[in-house]
């Protein structure tokens, strides 16, 4: 059966299938997770964008009083037989559909680059090489709404993140969100919570995680105790 939500636009209601899931043949796909601990003091995002012979995958964790952990892969090779899987040198990672609108795993080892000035994750990022690997497991807890190009939803997640010389992470019941996209051509996303850095937003503490994208774009994700929120930046200079 297929899940309706309104999408956000003055287009209506439209129905969004099990296939809307999976890779659209021709377009951009996009698949963007959140995750983080009421009192922000540990946040993931984890990001996976699919063209039609590569993708490009990014991620971040970001503890209090640590720093950013920055992974970016530009230039993966699509596999056709599992497009939802990325390996690249040093690292393996999926956003793994289990059940549509319902289950998805999250997956990730690799060795991240620890940042202590999240603005260097714009530029080179050159950090110490550190490896983490997460094993998160993402559940619905409501059903998708509409956004444009696609769909959000909220969800809660279980799982373990494994760190160097350090207890592991378990994460029990602990907020996430997801953002599902496609189209000709997508461009940063731009979640629809007011971003920390607006004067009406003045929850504490504030966490960073930007990207660079490839295209010259930026997307800009800052976590709080109300989770996390992004934004699209224009085009650095001196990139096409």
């Amino acid at each position: 059966m297929p899940v309706r939500a309104g999408v956000a636009s003055n287009l209506g209601i439209v129905e969004f299938t099990a296939d809307d899931e999976r890779p659209h043949p021709g377009l951009v796909d996009e698949w963007v997770f959140a995750v983080w601990l009421p009192d922000a003091s540990v946040g993931i995002v984890s990001g996976h964008r699919l063209f039609e012979s590569h993708a490009w995958y990014w991620a971040a964790m970001v503890e209090a009083d640590r720093p950013l952990m920055h992974l970016a892969e530009w230039d993966v090779v699509v596999r056709a037989f599992d497009p939802f899987i990325v390996k690249a040198p040093e690292m393996w990672a999926e956003h793994q559909l289990d059940a549509p609108m319902e289950q998805w795993s999250i997956g990730n080892e690799a060795y991240f680059v620890a940042l202590d000035d999240p603005d260097d994750a714009l530029g080179r990022a050159y950090g110490a090489p550190t490896p983490v690997a997460m094993d998160l497991e993402w559940y619905a807890t409501g059903p998708p709404s509409g956004i444009a190009n696609g769909y959000e939803q909220q969800g809660v997640v279980h799982g373990e993140i494994e760190l160097l010389h350090r207890p592991n992470l378990e994460l029990v019941e602990v907020p996430g969100h997801r953002w599902r996209r496609w189209g000709i051509g997508l461009g940063p996303l731009a979640t629809a919570e007011p971003h920390p850095t607006s004067p009406s937003h003045r929850t504490e503490p504030t966490h960073r995680a930007p990207f660079a994208f490839p295209d010259g774009t930026i997307a800009e994700w800052t976590l709080t105790t109300t989770g996390w929120s992004g934004r699209g930046l224009a085009k650095q200079r001196g990139r096409s």
